[in-house]
């Protein structure tokens, strides 16, 4: 699944540099405009320890807004699961809420709060809760009546109960949605450094923009592939062992 994850990426990023470097010996572009493979290498071996660790950096603060946002999501999913009018107003308003475009607001956030960690992670965390959100409520609300109906006509069904069976049977749907909003974190924090951070892999390619280097930004963008599909991979491995523990495999 790791592996999967890694080889998909190495072949969609080889993809990509391709068509570029076709585009600069299709038009005859100068290095300065694409850079050619070897400049691309040697910027990579001479940058490539400062870039880890400033995506490393960028992750630890996506990951930290991801737990956030799932935990706060697990939170309102559970509640708007219940057919009563407070479960109903819930859902209604995480569904209006979640069409306003979270990265329009980036900029009030910097300005109340500065370019410090904690924006960094506000926004983070908004950019992946609300795709979250509406997946967890849409699993809670859905019945398994095949399951429930034993333990609600027995009287053992209690809400955790619920939330379990339901969470269960729908493993493979929460471990594709956590693993997707990985992305959306790792985004999220990217947009927020790119903006007015001082720190991560956003920052240094807002730096690399401004001195025009074409070479920075790409292997910028390939440290951060690699270590999101690790992630992404970690993440799906997690998913699989927590369902195989709960069916005793």
């Amino acid at each position: 699944m790791l592996l999967r994850r890694v080889y998909q990426f190495f072949i969609i990023f080889c993809l990509g540099l391709g068509i570029l470097l076709l585009i600069k010996y299709i038009f005859n572009l100068s290095d300065y405009v694409i850079p050619g493979l070897a400049d691309i290498w040697q910027v990579f071996a001479s940058e490539y320890k400062r870039y880890f660790f400033d995506v490393i950096n960028t992750l630890s603060v996506a990951v930290i807004g991801q737990i956030a946002s799932i935990c706060l999501a697990l939170f309102v999913g559970i509640i708007g699961r219940q057919a009563t009018w407070f479960g109903s107003f819930v859902k209604v308003a995480a569904y209006n809420i979640q069409a306003y475009p979270i990265v329009a607001i980036a900029p009030i956030i910097f300005i109340l709060l500065g370019d410090g960690f904690i924006s960094r992670l506000l926004i983070a965390a908004m950019i992946c809760y609300f795709p979250l959100l509406l997946t967890i409520i849409g699993i809670m609300s859905e019945p398994i009546y095949d399951i429930e109906h034993f333990y609600r006509v027995t009287g053992k069904m209690r809400w955790q109960l619920e939330v379990k069976i339901r969470a269960f049977e729908n493993m493979s749907k929460l471990t594709t949605v956590i693993s997707g909003s990985a992305t959306l974190a790792m985004a999220g924090t990217i947009v927020a450094e790119f903006i007015a951070a001082n720190a991560g892999i956003g920052y240094s390619i807002r730096i690399a923009l401004y001195q025009s280097d074409l070479s920075k930004v790409l292997a910028a963008l390939f440290l951060i592939g690699v270590t999101l599909s690790v992630y992404q991979g970690f993440l799906e491995w997690t998913g699989g062992l927590i369902k195989n523990k709960w069916t005793g495999v």
